[in-house]
């Protein structure tokens, strides 16, 4: 199992904890890791961008000169592509972007994050996060104790005091063991986890 140390939110070491090697000690697969990222910013896309193409735009429907004889080129329809007002070649409808991966493709992708953090050493456990009211200050302070300039903070249970003080900060993401994701992990710099969280997670992914 891999060790790694435990900090208190003043940023001084307090001792030593024993990650789970089912989960935090795999081997990487880099393949799942960018289908999982790719997943979930398709899945992130509304996909409701539409234009009109040539048969959706009114009007045109009488053919504005004659075959022949004119001079111009031959047109059919004011409403086609070249002329201006008309439908758009090939124009985008509607769609959904989203697919889906296999529960155990998520589940490797996950691991294969969270063991890459520990193996380049951007993983840090703190003993607990508790604040006794909500001040983005304070919280601004145990990251830069900890040394965290863009960082997820993986807390167990929901917060207020806690989530609360850090939504301000543009350079920290928060979010709960159960909803952690490989996308938020390899965007951050730094994952801090508590001490709870780090259980929850060996419980529900182990």
């Amino acid at each position: 199992m891999a060790s790694v140390a435990v900090y208190n939110m003043e940023g001084k070491e307090v001792g030593t904890i024993e990650l789970n090697d089912a989960i935090f000690g795999v081997q990487i697969n880099e393949h799942l890791v960018h289908m999982a990222v790719v997943q979930h910013l398709a899945n992130k896309r509304q996909g409701t961008q539409k234009a009109k193409n040539r048969s959706e735009v009114s009007g045109g429907g009488r053919k504005p000169w004659k075959q022949k004889g004119t001079g111009h080129a031959r047109q059919g329809s004011t409403r086609s592509p070249q002329w201006t007002g008309g439908g758009m070649v090939f124009a985008p409808v509607p769609r959904d972007y989203s697919f889906k991966m296999n529960k155990k493709e998520k589940r490797a992708a996950l691991k294969s994050a969270l063991t890459s953090k520990v193996q380049d050493s951007k993983l840090i456990v703190v003993d607990k996060l508790e604040f006794g009211e909500i001040k983005t200050k304070n919280f601004a302070a145990v990251m830069n104790n900890l040394n965290v300039e863009k960082g997820l903070v993986v807390i167990a249970d929901n917060n207020k005091n806690v989530v609360m003080s850090a939504r301000n900060l543009p350079n920290v993401d928060m979010t709960m063991a159960g909803m952690i994701n490989v996308y938020d992990i390899m965007k951050a710099k730094t994952v801090v986890l508590t001490k709870e969280a780090v259980a929850k997670i060996e419980e529900v992914y182990a």
